[in-house]
């Protein structure tokens, strides 16, 4: 289905660029914030927080009305329990699944998704993250050459694609060239606050880096208008 928002046709490719990101600890206030979005939004990510709640049930609800679905667990195990979560979640109708960006692990959940539909993303440094905040892990390569090792490995294990900050994804889309997913969070838009994220972009800005797609959370949820907000990312989405 086409939006128009502001007189502008937004096409159906563009909507399913913006995941907003179901940040809740309730399924009843997750329900709420898609109730109200409506058609606006056609993909929703559900991570730990609301995954622990209730939300795989309601994860079934929003693939059966539709919707598409990014379950954001960072899995990391040893490689037979991944590969049967991996084989679960693509079962259960999962659009998107997240590991982290460990070869074994990759590989793992590249064989539990392989014949599916699921794309498995491997997690390079979360958007939190900084040099300081990677060398108290004790990874000593920061995070460029962190993010930069990962995203070959991503490639070399076979899986969909990586996660990454947008200021990474130039160099990423050029390590797994044009037809693997580049999916970034901490997207924010001008004037958004900033909260915990350290390496951000705007949506356009993460578009033009080499992104297919951006996950936004508190800047359409904790909004004023949430519709208004998510209109406004799509627009300028399609304008990128």
């Amino acid at each position: 289905m086409t939006q128009v928002v502001q007189g502008t046709p937004i096409r159906a490719d563009v909507r399913d660029k913006l995941i907003v990101a179901l940040d809740y600890n309730s399924v009843a206030a997750a329900e709420a914030a898609v109730a109200q979005l409506g058609d606006v939004v056609s993909f929703y990510k559900i991570g730990l927080e609301l995954a622990v709640s209730g939300g795989i049930d309601l994860a079934a609800d929003l693939i059966a009305a539709g919707k598409k679905v990014f379950l954001d667990l960072k899995l990391h195990d040893i490689g037979n329990t991944v590969e049967r979560a991996t084989a679960a979640a693509a079962e259960r109708g999962f659009d998107i699944l997240t590991v982290h960006a460990y070869p074994m692990t990759m590989a793992a959940a590249a064989r539990g998704a392989a014949g599916s539909k699921l794309e498995v993303l491997g997690v390079t440094v979360l958007t939190s993250y900084d040099d300081a905040d990677l060398a108290a892990t004790g990874v000593v390569g920061g995070v460029t050459e962190t993010v930069r090792l990962r995203a070959g490995q991503a490639r070399d294990a076979g899986i969909a694609g990586v996660i990454c900050a947008p200021t990474d994804a130039a160099m990423v889309r050029a390590i797994l060239g044009p037809d693997r997913r580049v999916v970034t969070p901490g997207v924010r838009p001008k004037g958004a606050a900033v909260g915990d994220q350290k390496r951000i972009a705007t949506p356009a800005e993460a578009l033009a880096a080499g992104a297919d797609r951006i996950v936004v959370g508190r800047p359409v949820t904790a909004a004023e208008d949430p519709v208004a907000a998510a209109q406004a990312i799509l627009a300028e989405l399609q304008g990128a």
